[in-house]
């Protein structure tokens, strides 16, 4: 299990810590801290939910996770700490980055290569009178490099349903309906039979040879 009570005078360095790293990266992220047993900034939601000490988001719409922070004290750097805590950040898709006493270094470099947890970031600190001064000295490019592939993944693109086209129409139909839009061809005119003619002009003979006669 993860240390939950530190001493006090560690627990006081540990949220010291915590509150200098937050006002460091203020400009570029939206910084949030769970110091102590508080729990104000969550790492996916329900019973899965991770509380790390310090949750970097981008302040643009959409604060999408950036970078993860654990800081340790000395009492903290060990076995148990590295299993139930570290393991799990270093698998998000995110850098994980850990901060752990100057002293406590070489302790916490050989804890993540003997439990294969891809630490991006490895930062020592140590105070100073009233300041405490950092100093990064491992940093693991491939992790670097494998949190930031695995956040830019694409997405499996929606797969669309085929377009149904019209079934189209059988050939006698398109037949019948050209001939139906055709308009009709033009009738040429009936000629007259010779025969009715001939028929026309006997019968008008007699009657003019009638209307001759009277006329003499």
């Amino acid at each position: 299990m993860p240390i939950l009570v530190r001493p006090v005078r560690e627990q006081l360095e540990h949220d010291r810590v915590i509150r200098l790293l937050q006002a460091k990266n203020r400009r570029r992220y939206d910084a949030g801290i769970n110091p102590g047993n508080e729990r104000n900034a969550a790492v996916g939601v329900g019973p899965s939910a991770l509380y790390p000490d310090l949750v970097l988001q981008s302040s643009e719409r959409g604060h999408r996770l950036q970078a993860v922070v654990e800081v340790e004290t000395g009492e903290s750097v060990n076995h148990l700490e590295a299993l139930a805590e570290w393991a799990h950040f270093a698998r998000l898709r995110v850098p994980f980055h850990l901060y752990v006493p100057a002293g406590m270094v070489d302790v916490a470099r050989r804890l993540c290569e003997d439990n294969h947890i891809p630490v991006a970031e490895i930062w020592s600190f140590h105070t100073i009178g009233d300041q405490v001064r950092f100093t990064l000295v491992h940093r693991n490019r491939d992790a670097l490099v494998h949190a930031r592939a695995k956040s830019a993944a694409p997405k499996a693109p929606a797969v669309k349903a085929p377009a149904v086209k019209a079934p189209a129409a059988p050939r006698s139909a398109n037949g019948a309906a050209r001939k139906a839009a055709a308009p009709p061809p033009a009738r040429k005119p009936a000629r007259k039979q010779p025969g009715k003619a001939a028929a026309v002009r006997a019968r008008k003979a007699p009657g003019k040879a009638v209307r001759a006669a009277k006329r003499k």
